[in-house]
């Protein structure tokens, strides 16, 4: 039971903080600015989701608790007690004052939970046992500066009467505030410093971790002092300022937490100093411009200002290359040499060196991962099969994972680690820039397999002609043959019967001779039955119709009038053919659809029916012969034939332009 009250803790402690803001908005809206109502409440709640979150995921790590709390005391403290005390002013409830000077106290201990979060970033553990003695120093430092500043005659300014009621002239606030500050300020340093210390001593995904939080606490660092020193003088922009900076560090610290696109930091940091250099720089050079020519053409010349504008549109791609180029030597060294070795193999690839295949072993080199696995992806077959064209029966990514590699917005292949990426940028950047080389390691792979198919599909076809060749001279030779013999040996013993005067005898012999006869061209029917029909001389469409009277069920039938190459003729009408006898043999269907149309210089042929489906070309089969045949000719077969719903048969053939 108490783990189940512990794990819905968090959910309470947001639901509080939210009817505590709501509280809040509804109390301050209409009596202070809006957006200073809304971007505080939307700060604490922020802050509060990220510490349940924390919380629930790792309730042994303090710093969800930590959101949690004093996400909790800003919506009380600071938000529903500022609330009150404008609403009492104005309305006349009692208990303004109380407010008012809760509000004033109430950004001190909001400091100190994020000194008790820098500390502790991002595993709730301190950097080491010497850092002890930083909360404590920071508590010291809270104790004497809360009440200096709350009793100070100078916070008249933060109540709605001018006078701080619970001021006590006697009290050294000023010097309260001076030493309690030193001390809060020197801790909360302290605590940035140990982000410091901790990023250096780590790697990996912590180093990653204290990356993302480092730059929010960055720029908090710089905008919170800058937002104190102007907040009574341009009151809006301060606030503002100082409601982002500090919106942003929870929600960066929860995502830096659970480990959510750690890696997307070092794009940040990167695009960040790239383009803020080279907007200095064009900056520099557009004034440049502008002064040089201004002092020849005039300063209100328009030529002054085209010719600024292009001097920085003409400057901006190469001078960005060359800050790229410098930040990745500077800062990603291992990056910056990976980069380039991949040129250099793609040099190497340009001028016939190297073998597309090689990517590989190049990507395994420079990401020391020397089981890292390339996968093709083959369009036709719709299958992924690695560099010797095996299909890959575990291309659902490695234990690293997979990251998928596309040229133009198609599949190109895929990458799939042996073990998480070290540095997921550096194989993401060396995959972007050897794209072309993995592509060409695709074309060479399914060229190969095409290849071998053909070449697989010949020898079956040159296998079948053979055997269907002996098929009909042992069928000739057992069947027919013998009985033309037969036939010839009774016609010469009915001669001998009639110069005998045997009439009867020798019409009994002739009725059996005529007998042999019927089933002789029975018997060669059944041997010609598979040979293109006479009715394929006066094209397709004739042929295609012929199938369809012979059929016993109703066959609808369209094709076009022209003719075609005798080859490309004779395959659609076996494709016909095979698929008819299919759909009525196996397939047990009620219609069929028999249709053929000119695409993009291609024969599409096409045969449908309503049948039970579920067709496969086994080998042997014949739809495995329709799949040689057409690729004999560099055609594609496909057959889609999910069970219950019927089977399509669909050829394309090569017919000309």
């Amino acid at each position: 039971m108490r783990r189940v009250r512990v794990a819905h803790l968090p959910a309470w402690l947001f639901g509080l903080t939210a009817a505590a803001e709501l509280a809040a908005v509804l109390l301050s809206w209409g009596l202070e600015p809006p957006f200073d109502t809304v971007m505080y409440a939307v700060y604490a709640l922020v802050t509060a989701g990220a510490g349940a979150l924390v919380a629930a995921r790792h309730p042994g790590n303090p710093i969800g608790w930590l959101f949690c709390g004093f996400a909790l005391l800003n919506a009380l403290a600071s938000d529903l007690a500022q609330g009150w005390g404008m609403r009492a002013t104005a309305e006349g409830w009692p208990g303004a004052a109380v407010g008012e000077g809760i509000t004033a106290a109430s950004w001190l201990p909001s400091g100190y939970g994020w000194m008790l979060t820098f500390l502790l970033f991002p595993d709730g553990r301190l950097p080491g046992p010497r850092w002890r003695a930083v909360p404590w120093v920071g508590a010291a430092g809270l104790l004497l500066a809360g009440p200096g500043w709350v009793m100070s005659p100078d916070r008249g300014r933060d109540f709605a009467s001018g006078r701080n009621p619970v001021a006590v002239e006697a009290v050294p606030t000023g010097a309260l505030v001076a030493v309690g500050m030193t001390l809060f300020i020197g801790a909360l340093v302290a605590s940035a410093g140990s982000l410091v210390v901790r990023y250096r001593r780590s790697a990996g995904e912590r180093r990653q971790q204290l990356k993302w939080f480092a730059v929010a606490a960055a720029a908090a660092g710089l905008v919170l002092p800058l937002s104190f020193v102007f907040w009574y003088v341009t009151p809006a922009a301060a606030q503002i300022a100082a409601a982002v900076s500090l919106t942003l560090l929870p929600l960066v610290a929860c995502l830096a937490i659970l480990r959510y696109r750690l890696y997307d930091i070092d794009v940040i940091v990167d695009r960040t100093v790239v383009y803020a250099t080279v907007t200095a720089v064009l900056a520099a050079g557009y004034a440049l411009t502008t002064l040089t020519l201004g002092t020849t053409l005039g300063r209100g010349s328009g030529w002054v200002t085209a010719a600024a504008t292009l001097v920085v549109a003409v400057a901006f791609r190469p001078l960005r290359d060359r800050v790229q180029d410098m930040v990745n030597r500077r800062f990603h060294r291992a990056r910056y040499q990976a980069a380039r070795r991949m040129t250099d193999f793609l040099e190497a690839l340009r001028a016939g060196r190297a073998a597309p295949e090689q990517v590989q072993g190049v990507l395994r080199e420079l990401t020391g991962d020397p089981r890292l696995r390339l996968l093709l992806f083959l369009p036709e077959s719709q299958v992924y099969v690695d560099l010797d064209g095996v299909p890959a029966t575990d291309a659902g990514g490695g234990p690293g994972g997979r990251i998928d590699v596309e040229r133009a917005g198609r599949p190109v292949g895929r990458v799939e680690p042996a073990a998480t990426a070290a540095d997921p940028m550096l194989l993401r950047s060396l995959i972007e820039s050897g794209g072309l080389a993995i592509e060409i390691a695709r074309l060479d792979v399914e060229l190969r397999r095409q290849l071998a198919e053909v070449h697989a599909s010949r020898t079956r076809i040159v296998n079948a002609v053979t055997e269907e060749r002996r098929r009909l001279e042992r069928d000739l030779h057992d069947g027919a043959q013998q009985r033309l013999v037969t036939i010839g040996l009774a016609l010469r013993h009915a001669q001998h019967q009639l110069a005998a005067a045997a009439v009867d005898q020798a019409s009994v012999t002739l009725d059996e001779a005529v007998v042999q006869v019927r089933m002789t061209i029975d018997e060669l029917r059944e041997l010609a039955r598979g040979l293109p029909p006479a009715q394929l001389d006066a094209g397709l469409a004739p042929a295609f119709l012929d199938l369809a009277r012979r059929a016993p069920v109703p066959v609808e039938v369209s094709a076009p009038p022209e003719r075609y190459d005798r080859g490309i003729e004779g395959a659609a009408y076996f494709i016909g053919c095979e698929g008819l006898t299919n759909a009525v043999k196996h397939a047990r269907a009620t219609s069929i659809s028999l249709r053929a149309h000119r695409d993009d210089g291609r024969l599409i042929v096409t045969v449908a029916d309503d049948g039970i489906g579920g067709a496969v070309p086994v080998h042997g089969s014949g739809l495995s012969g329709l799949a040689d045949r057409v690729t004999a000719l560099g055609g594609v077969l496909r057959i889609d034939s999910r069970p219950g719903a019927g089977t399509t048969l669909t050829a394309e053939l090569p017919c000309g332009s």
